[in-house]
This record gives C-alpha cells, sequence and structure tokens, in this order.
C-alpha cells in the first residue's frame, strides 16, 4: 500500500490543485493567499481597467491591503526586470496575471506563463524578467506588508547573489 499523500508527491502545494481552498476573508496561510490572488486573478474587472504600461520604469499600484497583507498589480513592458532582489521579512506570492515572466532564482530559471504562481519565504532573492515581446501583469501579495526590497548582486566568484 503506498501511503505518500498527494503533497508528498507533488511537492509544491500550487501543484496540487484540489487541496487548494478559496480565499478566506481574512487570509492566514499560505495557501490563503495564494487562493486570494487566484481570486483576484479570476475578477479582471477588479484590476484590468488600472493597468498602465511604462516604457521607463515598472509600473505599478497597491490594488488593495488587508491585516497583515498588501496587494500590489505590477506591470512589464518587453525587457523590463526587477534586478535581483528579496523582500527582507516578508513572504510572497507572484502570479502572472497576463503575459508571460521569467524568474531566475536560486532554484534555477522558470518561465512564468498567464495562471502560474510562485510562493516564496523572508529572504528568497530572485529577478523577475519580461523575456517576452508582449507587454505582461502580475500580482503580488505581500504577508506581512512589504517594508524592504534589498537589491542583491552576483559576482563571478559567488554565484549566489549578496546583498548589495
Amino acid at each position: 500500500m503506498n501511503n505518500d499523500s498527494d503533497l508528498q508527491i507533488a511537492g509544491d502545494i500550487l501543484e496540487v490543485t484540489h487541496l487548494l481552498q478559496p480565499a478566506r476573508e481574512h487570509p492566514a496561510t499560505v495557501a490563503d493567499f495564494a487562493g486570494l490572488a487566484r481570486e483576484i486573478a479570476a475578477n479582471r474587472a477588479e484590476w484590468q481597467h488600472l493597468v498602465e504600461y511604462d516604457a521607463t520604469s515598472r509600473w505599478y499600484h497597491r490594488l488593495r491591503t488587508g491585516p497583515g497583507y498588501e496587494v500590489w498589480l505590477l506591470s512589464w513592458v518587453p525587457g523590463q526586470g526587477s534586478g535581483r532582489h528579496d523582500h527582507g521579512p516578508s513572504s510572497g506570492v507572484l502570479t502572472v496575471l497576463d503575459g508571460e515572466l521569467t524568474e531566475h532564482g536560486t532554484r534555477g530559471t522558470l518561465a512564468l506563463g498567464t495562471g502560474s504562481q510562485r510562493v516564496f519565504a523572508p529572504g528568497y532573492a530572485h529577478e523577475v524578467v519580461n523575456d517576452s515581446l508582449d507587454g505582461a501583469v502580475s500580482l503580488h501579495i505581500y504577508f506581512p506588508g512589504l517594508t524592504e526590497m534589498p537589491m542583491h548582486r552576483c559576482t563571478p566568484a559567488q554565484p549566489e547573489s549578496v546583498p548589495v
């Protein structure tokens, strides 16, 4: 008899969609925040009219706040990137709402299409880039709310990022 759970087999709660619950009024867990992001993504009328594209810098808009968290909407023109950074003491959920983004992190490079989600813990360093030829839109939920975003640099002697 196989006693492996769905989560042990998949290794990532976001890959086991039947275990994900709808968002609660006051999210408290990573799964709750991922559910909130999916709920917002599905309600295009809430965010689509707000999106702007700026060729000189990434555009962002705080969409909402709640007890202990905040939700940001970002747009990316082709070639725009975040630079390598972490989110200080905040955990987060990144959800691609439109287009494609590429995440470069300690686990390698991941192509993120519309509907893709990534979760990260405090101190997780990554860079997000729009490598496509079209604009992209993403949703970012930080808990607790984002208070710092330390930038990192990589050197040939130290391939892992180090704070700047």
